[in-house]
């Protein structure tokens, strides 16, 4: 292929049109939108406040459950600000490096947060399976480099897509059908060759997440076979309440993404509306159900909660 003139193509701004099809109803759409980013921004907000200043909580698990309020508020900011913006006054103008920026930031948040769940699966694996070596395996050293580990494969796995869109010309149209850029929608605008975005865009990310679906699967069976063998049945309620959340937040988190990634790519008569709504509620029902889960859930972030909100007397 030629080598285009770069520089004459990708400087003008992209034009982020909202969810094709129900413009007319973007301010109301805009209500319960509003209303859930919201209860993210401030259920994560409390769940990381409460983990950094109390010390019963300094844990792995909720060392991992930190990084993944982090990463959902991270997810969420990225996308729906911009998203409220073209619901509340029309079509919004985007700037490449914008763009880039912002499909960046939603596709590493995206195959971070898989690691994270897959990080806190190991977590209860070894909390459950082997409770007495649980110390030294999970050592503050242990959890840093896990960490970092999670957080280094996400940047190597998505930074690659950052350079296949930035190297694409766009001489169509600069209009993106959708309330976000997100990596493939952005792609299929350029008047070139993407087969290299589809084919890296759609198997690097699936593949990493499919493989951290079936460690989590892995470390689940391995937990619930472990559970069902112990000796006292207060025990077992216990075990299987930790694990209960987890997996509420597992299917949450897996099954609209699959769902997500497969219409994109085979699912050509599912309805572009539809698509985008669904792209839209998946960017911010997890992560306000996230934090509310774990909640619920686990008490001694219940028990903080109650005194954070309602201090004694």
């Amino acid at each position: 292929t030629a080598m285009y003139n770069l520089s004459s193509y990708n400087t003008g701004p992209f034009t982020l049109s909202g969810i094709p099809g129900l413009e007319q109803y973007h301010v109301w759409i805009s209500i319960p939108f509003c209303f859930i980013y919201f209860v993210a921004i401030m259920c994560n907000s409390i769940l990381v406040y409460l983990i950094v200043v109390e010390h019963s909580l300094h844990t792995p698990m909720f060392f991992f459950l930190s990084m993944l309020a982090l990463t959902d508020l991270i997810l969420s900011t990225t996308c729906v600000p911009k998203t409220l913006s073209i619901f509340w006054f029309g079509p919004q103008k985007i700037s490449f490096p914008g763009c880039l920026t912002q499909l960046f930031f939603l596709h590493y948040t995206f195959v971070l947060d898989s690691a994270i769940l897959l990080a806190m699966a190991f977590d209860r694996y070894v909390a459950i399976c082997s409770p007495l070596r649980y110390t030294t395996i999970l050592t503050p050293k242990a959890i840093v480099k896990i960490a970092v580990g999670i957080s280094l494969r996400s940047f190597c796995v998505f930074v690659p897509c950052v350079f296949l869109v930035n190297r694409l010309p766009f001489c169509k149209t600069h209009i993106i059908a959708h309330t976000y850029c997100e990596h493939i929608g952005v792609a299929r605008l350029a008047c070139a060759d993407i087969s290299i975005n589809i084919w890296y865009g759609f198997s690097v990310p699936i593949m990493t997440v499919i493989i951290d679906v079936i460690l989590i699967a892995v470390s689940y069976t391995l937990i619930l076979g472990a559970v069902f063998r112990l000796p006292s049945r207060d025990a077992r309620q216990k075990a299987l309440g930790t694990c209960g959340s987890h997996i509420c937040v597992i299917l949450m988190f897996y099954i609209p993404a699959f769902f997500s990634i497969l219409a994109h790519r085979f699912g050509h008569n599912v309805p572009r509306t539809f698509h985008i709504m669904f792209a839209n509620l998946y960017v911010i029902i997890p992560p306000a159900l996230n934090p509310i889960v774990y909640g619920v859930k686990t008490k001694q972030i219940r028990d903080k909660v109650i005194l954070l909100l309602f201090p004694k007397r």
